[in-house]
């Protein structure tokens, strides 16, 4: 009968603790093995340092970041007109930061495009003043108000380099536009000519009196 001090004796069970050292020693190598090899595969411990390339043209940006083993990716745009186009005007991460060989900088960059702006529902829907204000917060000039007929200080139309616009038509922000504002004074003298027309086509309209020559 084998007994638990005989079985974990080494002299007697000299192959089974071979093996057991063995598998010991083999799972040792592997996991040590496998770090080793992370370590290699993702650069462990080596990083750079990302450059400032904010308001730095794009090409000369792409220049630093492959001096430091990176690369950059446009993903979006905006436009400041004071800026020219193509310069860089946000990075992700940001400079300074510390990343792995090979890493990705997302770059914003300004565009020489104008965004295109919607016209806000204020066509014969507010005052003048109301207009005026909304329009102005969103970016947009106004040149000196055309005054049409219609109720005082009432917006009726907006005009973009003479072109009649629509609540949701699309115009370059910072664009100069044009408000038609009601004037009850020229209401009133169109009503005037109106009147005054049409007396004349009606006197106009009148037979003249005959003569009748029969006592000459």
């Amino acid at each position: 009968m084998v007994t638990l001090k005989d079985f974990f004796s080494f002299k007697n069970n000299r192959f089974f603790w071979l093996n057991i050292i063995g598998m010991v020693v083999a799972i040792v190598v592997i996991v040590y093995g496998t770090l080793w090899g992370l370590d290699i595969y993702t650069h462990h411990g080596e990083s750079y340092v990302v450059p400032n390339i904010k308001n730095k043209e794009l090409s000369q940006a792409q220049i630093l970041l492959n001096q430091q083993s990176m690369q950059g990716v446009v993903i979006d745009s905006n436009y400041v007109k004071e800026l020219p186009a193509g310069i860089v005007l946000d990075q992700t991460p940001a400079g300074g930061m510390r990343v792995k060989k090979g890493r990705t900088i997302y770059l914003t960059i300004n565009t020489n495009e104008v965004p295109r702006v919607k016209i806000p529902d204020v066509i014969d829907n507010s005052s003048m003043r109301q207009a005026a204000a909304k329009l102005k917060a969103m970016g947009f000039r106004l040149t000196e108000p055309e005054m049409v007929a219609g109720e005082q200080d009432w917006v009726y139309g907006i005009k973009y380099r003479g072109r009649s616009l629509k609540a949701g038509d699309k115009v370059p922000s910072e664009a100069l536009l044009t408000l038609c504002i009601g004037s009850t004074q020229m209401r009133d003298s169109l009503s005037m000519d109106s009147l005054n027309m049409q007396i004349e086509m009606d006197a106009a309209g009148e037979e003249a009196p005959t003569v009748d020559d029969s006592w000459f």
